[in-house]
């Protein structure tokens, strides 16, 4: 089940929001937990999964008490619930990429099988790592609630593809938060525009990329090629950005405030500046358990270099196990690395050169993101590069004027949502009648094209 769906809005939620606003105070995260474990059962294609979040929920709210009150054995039982969390990332995530690649380097014939990915896992095993490690460094109390731990990590809005929240984050909110009718409003409106990114800008325009996958990248133009990857470019944004934005209203209505995940990063001027503003809460996950505890930037440039590079090897991977995400973080690993020594002041210094810069980065970097094909995406890239030697396909004439008659007006909501205007636009006028017509006619259009079949699952479900 997915927020973007008919069975969500219309049974799913307002059933939850019922029993949620009927219940006692002292029961409203028992609500959220059972709910929530509900909405991930509803997903998940093998039953066994749910045992698994349970019995992870379980070990980490446990592993937590061990490490709080623990003299000395803190390290140990760190090591244990570190190793247990990542075990299963590992072994779901990874097996059968490490096994293919086995095989292949050592000529051997070990058997590998296809394992579904339990969705969410991602997102889950780095929410009990953090927690866990927060108790560790003493900067968060061990819950002592399983209910309210079990609700921290199941919590459905943000429990399948973020916004990664950490155990401080919602703490205070988890035994004390006030619900009032101006958050659940608030909290509509914030769901109803991330509904329409989704599903009236990310779906639509995702559309000439579905268009050209069933082409074929050997038979366009240069000039649809570039259309091609600017469309999942921002097919890719407003999916993720609209997701999150749900999550975030469906936490108001509950009486929780989560953390932003995006802050328009197609403004950026340099790739550093964009990767803090994209994903946000991972950025800050990968720099707060990951970067810092290895030194950060304190111990030298030779250490920070390689910190920098463990980081984005660990983006890279966590985003899929396969070797063009591998690819992916490491060419976004030397784009950086090459803006903190040579071009980044330049870039920050004659903004155009900047905005130009990262309207042509950009898409190239989501092509690695995009093709997990190494073959496919040497020949999309060839079709961006004219100039390189390629083999002649037929090409229909002027196929980019036909797509871009199809989706100018999707491409043209796109970059307008993509700038800061509508959001000031929005903080003035949030209260008054015509922005809420606005946004009524934006839930029922969206509404309609879901009815009509207009819909796809959210893109980073299946990281």
């Amino acid at each position: 089940m997915v927020f973007s769906s008919l069975e969500f809005i219309f049974i799913f939620l307002p059933i939850f929001m019922l029993i949620y606003a009927c219940s006692r105070k002292e029961y409203k995260n028992l609500v959220i937990f059972a709910g929530s474990v509900i909405f991930y059962s509803l997903g998940v294609k093998k039953p066994v999964y749910i045992f698994l979040f349970l019995l992870t929920t379980l070990l980490n709210f446990i592993v937590g008490q061990f490490i709080e009150n623990s003299r000395h054995a803190k390290k140990a039982w760190l090591f244990f619930g570190t190793a247990f969390n990542f075990w299963w990332l590992i072994f779901f995530k990874y097996w059968s990429f490490g096994g293919e690649n086995i095989n292949a380097i050592f000529h051997t014939s070990l058997t590998i099988k296809d394992i579904i990915l339990p969705i969410g896992i991602s997102f889950y095993t780095f929410q009990n790592v953090s927690y866990i490690a927060d108790v560790y460094k003493g900067k968060a109390k061990a819950e002592k609630n399983l209910i309210n731990y079990g609700a921290y990590i199941s919590m459905f809005p943000q429990l399948i593809a973020g916004p990664i929240v950490t155990y401080d984050h919602v703490a205070k909110e988890l035994k004390n938060r006030t619900h009032t009718i101006q958050k659940v409003e608030d909290g509509l409106k914030t769901f109803t525009i991330g509904l329409g990114y989704k599903v009236l800008i990310a779906n639509q325009i995702g559309g000439l990329w579905s268009d050209i996958s069933m082409i074929g990248y050997e038979s366009i133009s240069s000039r649809l090629a570039w259309l091609g990857i600017f469309a999942y470019s921002f097919q890719l944004y407003f999916d993720f950005c609209g997701y999150s934005l749900m999550a975030i209203g469906l936490g108001k209505i509950m009486g929780f405030n989560l953390p932003r995940n995006f802050d328009h990063p197609y403004l950026s001027l340099t790739m550093t500046e964009f990767w803090r503003r994209w994903h946000m809460t991972l950025g800050s996950w990968f720099k707060d358990y990951i970067y810092i505890p290895l030194g950060g930037n304190r111990k030298g440039n030779s250490k920070m270099i390689r910190n920098t590079f463990i980081v984005w090897l660990f983006t890279g991977l966590w985003h899929g196990a396969s070797w063009n995400f591998v690819l992916w973080g490491m060419v976004l690993f030397l784009i950086i690395m090459s803006e903190k020594r040579w071009t980044g002041k330049t870039l920050n210094r004659i903004k155009p050169l900047g905005h130009l810069y990262m309207m042509l980065i950009i898409p190239l970097t989501w092509l690695l993101f995009a093709i997990t094909d190494f073959h496919q995406l040497g020949i999309y890239f060839k079709r961006l590069m004219p100039f390189l030697p390629q083999k002649t396909y037929a090409i229909m004439d002027k196929d980019y004027v036909m797509y871009w008659t199809k989706y100018w007006k999707y491409f043209a909501a796109a970059i307008i949502f993509s700038t800061r205007i509508p959001q000031a636009i929005y903080k003035k006028t949030k209260n008054s009648a015509f922005t809420t017509l606005v946004l009524l006619a934006v839930f029922w259009a969206s509404v309609y094209c879901m009815y009509k079949g207009l819909d796809d699952p959210f893109m980073y479900f299946r990281f």
